[in-house]
């Protein structure tokens, strides 16, 4: 039996002792999250850090694929720190349903799901690996928004 069974996904996060950065505001026309019926949609995040600053760069030309891992997870905490500020709670979140995965990549990486990882072990962490995990797509794109390394965007069944 792992710690995440007997665990609310609050006290999971918390146990893992790690911080959330400050939910990003919108930087454009959109919502940061939507709530239709039991399901939660979260918008594309950035790889927001605590300052509010951004982590930038492009795989495999300004940083290699374990920094575009780590940018992946920074991901996963603006996405957990949306939950938490607009829903109140990690443990409104039943399950993770979908995670779209984007990699600012140079043509020839080719990884991708590896850098996404970052934030599906996360959330498998959070919510454990049955809910944790949904299905999943990882993908390389020629940019993104700000030369940042890793957009995500999530769906998810609500308690």
């Amino acid at each position: 039996m792992n710690n995440t069974e007997t665990l609310t996904p609050d006290q999971a996060f918390e146990k893992l002792g790690l911080t959330l950065p400050p939910a990003p505001s919108p930087m454009g026309v959109y919502k940061p999250y939507l709530i239709d019926g039991k399901h939660l949609y979260l918008s594309g995040h950035g790889p927001f850090q605590n300052d509010k600053s951004l982590i930038i760069g492009r795989i495999g030309q300004d940083m290699d694929i374990e920094e575009g891992k780590l940018a992946a997870r920074q991901v996963g905490l603006t996405m957990l720190s949306t939950i938490k500020t607009h829903l109140g709670s990690l443990n409104r979140v039943k399950r993770v349903i979908k995670v779209l995965g984007m990699v600012n990549c140079v043509s020839e990486f080719e990884r991708h799901p590896y850098v996404i990882n970052g934030c599906s072990e996360l959330f498998a962490q959070v919510w454990g690996t049955e809910n944790g995990i949904g299905v999943r797509s990882a993908v390389g794109m020629g940019t993104l928004p700000d030369n940042i390394p890793v957009e995500i965007e999530a769906m998810f069944e609500l308690v």
